[in-house]
């Protein structure tokens, strides 16, 4: 059943038409995944369709009876308000009475023995039973449970931000309508949230329209792709894989055409360079034919973001933590936890909200001091600490200001100079997106802008406290790449499970009670092996072959293809090394050839300390676990 039909859509913001053209409905079943760069519209899209923000063209009709019910980015409550009450604030009968008994309920409680009061909320009860509400105001206390809301008589303004998103979004999910607009719900979410999120919206029934960054509740949930990406528009049938296949065939068939055209353009500009001695009827035609070659114009393939900073040479010793401990009001986050970090780590950290993991980030990046315990950070250490709020973005200043206020100019891995202009169009900040004032940007380009200006600093060692919160796709996708290639070691604070499958080697799990534990493995077995309920299906009968792979090696799949490619590596940095060495040995009394040899030689040689430093870690590692388990072999995760 069609229940909401879009036309023509189209709108300006400032100078910058964010998008035109766009026609397209929604049918009562329909699971909509709307994605996109950062900065493109998406928000702006689902506030027309929701009918908060009107269109500067075009029209949206919605089916005669259909309710629809947005979740913002930043919902709106009654600062006077309470969690219980907030929830059932809407429109709807059952919830406008849910709502007024609650906000009664709180009152009596401030001022008990008023007689009025108590006659008013029986007379909601009666009316309560009368519309068969109490089962939606259980569901509502059920749900803010699984969102970790818990005390339910709390005011709405002693909440933070992120508590107030969980209640906004249990309000969502508990409100009758036929379409439901969800904008980026899992940010706050722990992962246990998330998961029970996904199973609760592929259940579901009606039409439901999800903006997410968050890849794994995509492929899970959507059964469709509307993708708004700098002025296009498109409208993908089927789940998020499809989208992934028709993105690919797309690009390239554009890039074909492209090239096709650039082949014949050239043909036809040898021949017009070659002068054509007469004037014939076909030398007229390809005269022609050329001119309207070089009339016709291709869409520049679409930016895309690049990563290619170096980062700073780490040494041996990287970061130690011995027996540190931290508590805030009486209540312990971490208890005596030791870890050593190694140059190549990649360390995911999880746990439930309020668990301790950016504080474990801040004692490790030194902004919060240990109640006891120390850490120790090797001289070599630079640290690049993205955190959730970019604190260090001034409103005031304009993109190409900020970039520049860092570094004018970075060389790359490649060692090609680039400037910070050049940079921001890497980045996809490009002509006069470079001169905006950083106050006039989306929430998404922020955080884009502000990753590229930690990553400008070259660090090598990276704290990401939530890096795909508001990061678009085409950002998580460029980043994980290059983790994969960064020499330095990495810490993440996510609940993305895709980001952490494809990122991580091994966890570092909080439970909120100070105990930290260290898990080698992926976070979905992590999941697994926690006894996640909605992961209890899908896993099972992977579950025990999963834990019989890590009994035989504790060496990741990564970790076993570093160590291949350390060996092969070592022995060409060997190689190099001899033949070094009998060219020092002919170079006679030729002192400057001499310096340059010698000085090539040490470089190579603190290369190879550290190969073979990293080779003997995961070495030792590997025939450790043979030992205890009486098989070496590996199979893949």
């Amino acid at each position: 059943m069609h229940i909401l039909s879009a036309t023509d859509i189209g709108i300006v913001y400032g100078e910058k038409p964010l998008f035109s053209g766009v026609s397209f409905g929604i049918d009562s079943e329909d699971k909509i995944g709307l994605i996109g760069s950062n900065g493109s519209g998406k928000s702006t899209l689902a506030g027309i369709l929701a009918g908060a923000v009107e269109p500067g063209t075009g029209s949206v009709v919605a089916a005669g009876g259909t309710h629809i019910h947005y979740l913002r980015q930043h919902p709106a409550f009654a600062p006077a308000g309470t969690v219980l009450a907030e929830v059932f604030r809407g429109e709807d009968p059952k919830l406008m009475a849910l709502y007024e008994y609650h906000k009664l309920t709180a009152q009596l409680e401030e001022h008990p023995g008023n007689e009025t009061l108590a006659m008013e909320i029986a007379r909601l009860s009666l009316r309560l039973d009368s519309l068969g509400a109490w089962e939606l105001e259980n569901s509502g206390r059920a749900i803010l449970t699984r969102l970790s809301v818990d005390e339910f008589q709390r005011p709405i303004s002693a909440l933070s931000g992120g508590e107030m998103k969980r209640v906004a979004l249990a309000r969502a999910l508990i409100t009758p309508c036929q379409l439901l607009i969800l904008d980026e719900p899992t940010n706050h979410l722990d992962s246990q949230a998330i998961l029970w999120l996904e199973d609760y919206l592929q259940k579901r029934s009606g039409a439901l329209l999800l903006i997410t960054h968050d890849r794994w509740l995509l492929s899970r949930v959507a059964n469709r792709i509307l993708e708004v990406d700098r002025g296009e528009f498109l409208d993908c049938a089927g789940g998020y894989q499809n989208y992934l296949e028709l993105k690919a065939e797309k690009e390239e068939a554009q890039a074909a055409a492209a090239r096709k055209h650039r082949a014949a353009l050239k043909r036809e500009l040898t021949w017009m360079l070659q002068g054509a001695q007469g004037r014939s009827t076909k030398e007229k035609a390809r005269k022609k034919m050329f001119r309207e070659l070089n009339r016709q114009s291709f869409k520049a393939e679409k930016g895309k973001v690049e990563l290619d900073i170096p980062a700073r040479r780490l040494g041996k010793k990287v970061i130690q933590l011995a027996a540190v401990s931290k508590s805030y009001s009486g209540r312990t986050l971490i208890r005596d936890f030791s870890y050593t970090l190694l140059p190549r780590d990649r360390i995911g950290i999880v746990g439930p909200n309020g668990s301790g993991k950016s504080t474990l980030l801040n004692i490790i990046a030194g902004l919060t001091d240990a109640d006891s315990g120390g850490v120790e950070r090797g001289e070599t250490v630079k640290i690049g600490y993205y955190r959730q709020q970019a604190q260090e973005l001034e409103d005031n200043l304009r993109v190409i200001q900020y970039i520049q206020g860092i570094r004018y100019e970075v060389k790359t891995a490649g060692g090609e100079n680039i400037t910070a202009e050049k940079m921001l169009e890497h980045f996809l900040f490009t002509g006069s997106d470079q001169w905006t004032y950083i106050q006039d940007l989306s929430g998404g380009e922020r955080r884009r802008l502000y990753l590229l200006g930690i990553l400008m600093e070259e660090p090598n060692v990276l704290l990401l406290d939530e890096p795909t919160n508001n990061l678009d796709i085409e950002t998580l996708t460029v980043l994980e790449d290059y983790l994969e290639d960064f020499p330095g070691a990495v810490l993440a604070v996510s609940h993305d499970r895709w980001f952490l499958d494809k990122s991580m080697d091994h966890l570092l799990a909080l439970d909120g009670r100070g105990n930290v534990s260290l898990f080698t493995g992926s976070f979905s077995e992590y999941l697994a092996e926690a006894g996640s309920p909605a992961l209890e299906a899908e896993n099972a009968p992977e579950k025990k072959d999963s834990r019989a792979k890590r009994e035989k090696s504790k060496l990741s799949y990564k970790e076993e293809r570093e160590l291949e490619q350390l060996e092969a590596e070592t022995d060409s940095l060997q190689q190099e090394l001899d033949q070094l060495q009998q060219e020092l040995n002919e170079a006679g009394a030729d002192y400057v050839r001499l310096k340059q040899l010698h000085q090539q030689a040490q470089e190579i040689e603190q290369t190879l300390e550290e190969k073979m430093e990293r080779w003997l870690q995961l070495q030792e590692l590997k025939d450790q676990y043979e030992r205890d388990n009486g098989d070496g072999s590996f199979c893949p995760n």
